[in-house]
């Protein structure tokens, strides 16, 4: 199924889940943020998010400096 990254189409697997995503594309989702389909997620709630069909996910990565 296709669904939009940071405004890229993404062919995944039909009922990953985000957690299972992020892994995937080497973001560990203690360093993210992600809007899903406009709304801002808590952490903690991203492994029961289930991917679907055109869902639209921004992720960004925190970056540390100084």
């Amino acid at each position: 199924m296709q669904i939009l990254v940071n405004g890229d189409s993404v062919e995944v697997a039909s009922g990953l889940s985000l957690l299972a995503l992020l892994e995937r594309i080497g973001k560990p989702s203690a360093h993210v943020a992600v809007e899903y389909n406009g709304d801002i997620l808590e952490r903690d709630g991203f492994a029961a998010v289930t991917l679907r069909e055109n869902d639209r996910l921004e992720i960004v990565h925190f970056v540390g400096g100084g």
